[in-house]
């Protein structure tokens, strides 16, 4: 009987823990988004579901591909400026001019309120 209470009060705890503090962090939007072929972007915005630790959050740029090289060498942006909104949901990348013709890979990391690390990438196109 006891043991059946005990079960019972372990399956009622468990189901009773709320779904956002099991969840990760994860992207849900992007601008530019991924794939996505764009004119002459100065920033790059991430939207993350949840709040991040911004200390241990980021992201990085590529420069993946460029017109008339076939063998370009990848290419990390640097320069770039990194603000947080004040909700801690969005990180806004600035440069400081036009993303020059050609591909480009941003790769993301995030740590949420469950403190783990969760990352990520995607791809855009600049015409």
């Amino acid at each position: 009987m006891i043991n059946r209470f005990r079960a019972a009060m372990f399956a009622l705890a468990a189901f009773a823990t709320s779904n956002a503090a099991l969840a990760h962090t994860h992207l849900v939007a992007s601008t530019p988004a991924a794939n996505a072929s764009v004119v002459k972007p100065t920033t790059i915005s991430l939207n993350f579901n949840e709040k991040v630790m911004a200390e241990f959050s980021g992201a990085e740029v590529v420069m993946t591909g460029m017109p008339g090289m076939a063998n370009h060498q990848p290419m990390k942006l640097s320069g770039l400026k990194s603000n947080w909104s004040e909700d801690g949901k969005t990180l806004t990348l600035v440069a400081g001019r036009a993303f020059p013709v050609g591909t480009y890979q941003v790769t993301w990391h995030a740590v949420g309120a469950d403190t783990h690390r969760m990352q990520g990438t995607f791809t855009f196109s600049v015409k």
